[in-house]
């Protein structure tokens, strides 16, 4: 087949780079076009994103990319969707193939419902944290986690983390700087990525926190309808106590001060590492 692809033909039954069979239409990506494959080649579901052509200024750019993610072929962790496979086609189409989500995302169950029982929220959370070790002691960010960003078959107390580096790897292949504007979404990023800081590991766990307090309470600890809004939110010392921004919820202390500490404002009253806040959650629940 021809190494190009046109996004109009993009439709059930279409077989891509001889090996990927399109099944339907899947989660929406806010960079790409994402599907539900089957892999011809084991049988294997998997989910295959296409990142047009049209985000690039050129091929080679659309390889730096994918070499930026190539690094997360070698991550295997519960929590984290596994990347399989990675083609930079001839007209500079990115496609990404990776584990198929299990159940819904956090943001699909929000709409749904009001909030997550305290037990279950830090159980993924615990799950979660073990896979970002992972990630991280491997020199990778995951860079925009939020509720879209997670999946879970609710009452199975796992969660799994999708778009692993998506955001910040093409932030950096279209050399976009690394302090010329916020990287990632701003309800969950800390406040230095509003100044301009590239997400790092701290960021990753400052996201985490924000989608458990979500989670927990069914709003989010940042008020603000625009970004200069959430920013002059965030630029409290700590969240609003949960039980003073949506009345009716109880959380224990315990819980409550291990979220508290991954979202205050300063970077070093933070948790440094993954370890630190799993431990933090681990005595919580002692």
């Amino acid at each position: 087949m021809a190494n190009n692809l046109n996004l109009f033909d993009l439709v059930p039954g279409k077989v891509l780079i001889d090996r990927y069979e399109i099944l339907r239409a899947h989660r929406q990506g806010g960079m790409s076009a994402v599907f539900a494959v089957e892999d011809k080649e084991n049988g294997e579901r998997r989910e295959l994103q296409a990142f047009t052509q049209g985000l690039f200024a050129n091929r080679e750019q659309a390889a730096e990319f994918a070499d930026r993610l190539q690094a997360w072929t070698t991550i295997e962790a519960d929590s984290i969707a596994r990347l399989h496979d990675l083609r930079v086609l001839d007209d500079g189409t990115v496609l990404f193939v990776s584990d198929f989500p299990p159940g819904q995302s956090m943001r699909s169950w929000l709409g749904d419902q009001a909030r997550m029982e305290e037990g279950e929220v830090v159980r993924i959370a615990r799950g979660i944290l073990e896979g970002l070790g992972t990630v991280h002691a491997a020199g990778l960010v995951h860079g925009d986690i939020k509720p879209a960003s997670i999946y879970f078959q609710p009452g199975d107390g796992r969660g799994v983390l999708v778009d692993g580096g998506i955001t910040p790897g093409l932030w950096s292949a279209k050399h976009l700087g690394t302090r010329t504007a916020l990287i990632g979404t701003p309800y969950y990023a800390p406040l230095e990525q509003f100044t301009g800081d590239s997400p790092d590991e701290t960021s990753d766990l400052y996201n985490l926190a924000t989608v458990m307090y979500e989670l927990l309470t069914g709003s989010l600890p940042w008020s603000g309808r625009s970004y200069v809004e959430v920013f002059q939110s965030k630029m409290q010392k700590e969240p609003p106590k949960m039980s003073l921004r949506e009345p009716g919820v109880e959380v224990t202390p315990e819980i409550e001060s291990a979220i508290s500490r991954g979202l205050r404002a300063e970077r070093s009253e933070r948790y440094g590492t993954a370890r630190a806040f799993l431990e933090e959650l681990e005595a919580a629940i002692a």
